[in-house]
């Protein structure tokens, strides 16, 4: 199973380090694996800390930490090769890093169908002037991101953050903006719920994320849909989604599963392998800030794509 990439980045100085700190104490039994320039700045709590060797921290919580050295390709190799393997990849880049250059590197044909990159992250310091965001490298941090979790704003001033806030929204409209109050972000928005199924009780009403901002409702269905279909009801939905992911069968071309994602404003299409038996044919998660969008108006926008 391939393992999703998320790509964090931000200019020195931002709070990447802190992002991903959160990240791995509260990693909630996912298995995630850290790339970062330097392990001695992840504070991670003495107590967590199975072993240190090879370049490789194990935390007793299931998830590792390891610096970048050399090529970035060849780390995520040895990573993927791990028993057991990570569900979740972290890539925290230097502050002076251009993500465009990384993106590119992740985009390897073989990299990629193992370790899909699938949400780019930027964090933007929310009490610095506004003025910064002139910066080239900056601008084009925020210009790559999905997601732009704003740090520090509670050391901010309301009218500086604000204008922070404004800039960024500008300057990156199709991203998803949050506050990130000491590195933390919203799971749903960094890991996708698996829309594969699990041995747990069928949930009747939305998840909700720790951070009471953000709800994911999920739609299934045993019938192929039609692609124009759907892809006119997402295009309607996708104002007030977040992001969105999951896996349908087509009319047009039954018997093929394809994989969709919604992130950053958007919408991409790959095949996908095929399902497990017992499977609905359509499992689509759909993520929006509370009260946004109902389980009703998904209902009837999806409903309208079954042949």
């Amino acid at each position: 199973m391939a393992v999703p990439v998320l790509l964090v980045t931000g200019f020195l100085g931002a709070g990447k380090t802190t992002v991903v700190n959160h990240l791995l104490k509260h990693a909630e039994g996912r298995r995630i694996a850290a790339v970062v320039n330097d392990f001695g700045a992840v504070n991670i709590d003495a107590e967590l800390i199975a072993d240190a060797a090879d370049g490789v921290v194990s935390l007793a919580n299931g998830c590792i930490c390891c610096t970048l050295e050399g090529d970035l390709l060849r780390t995520l190799a040895g990573l993927l090769r791990r028993d057991p393997r990570p569900e979740f990849i972290v890539i925290e880049t230097s502050g002076v890093a251009d993500p465009a250059d990384i993106v590119r590197n992740l985009m390897d044909p073989v990299i990629f169908r193992e370790a899909p990159l699938e949400t780019v992250l930027c964090v933007v310091d929310a009490s610095m002037p506004v003025a910064k965001l002139d910066d080239a490298l900056l601008r084009s941090q925020v210009r790559a991101a999905d997601l732009v979790a704003l740090s520090k704003v509670d050391l901010a001033d309301a009218a500086g953050a604000a204008q922070i806030r404004e800039a960024v929204r500008a300057l990156r409209p199709a991203a998803v903006v949050v506050d990130a109050i000491n590195g933390e972000v919203p799971a749903a928005l960094l890991f996708a719920p698996d829309v594969d199924p699990v041995p747990v009780p069928r949930e009747t009403g939305p998840r909700r994320p720790t951070v009471e901002r953000f709800e994911t409702l999920s739609w299934t269905s045993d019938k192929p849909v039609s692609l124009p279909r759907l892809q006119a009801a997402i295009g309607g939905l996708a104002p007030r989604l977040a992001r969105a992911k999951g896996f349908f069968e087509t009319v047009e071309q039954p018997g093929r599963s394809m994989v969709f994602q919604l992130a950053g404003g958007r919408a991409t299409l790959a095949p996908g392998g095929s399902a497990p038996a017992g499977v609905p044919r359509t499992r689509i998660v759909f993520i929006a800030e509370l009260g946004v969008l109902s389980h009703e108006e998904i209902e009837t926008a999806m409903q309208g794509c079954v042949a």
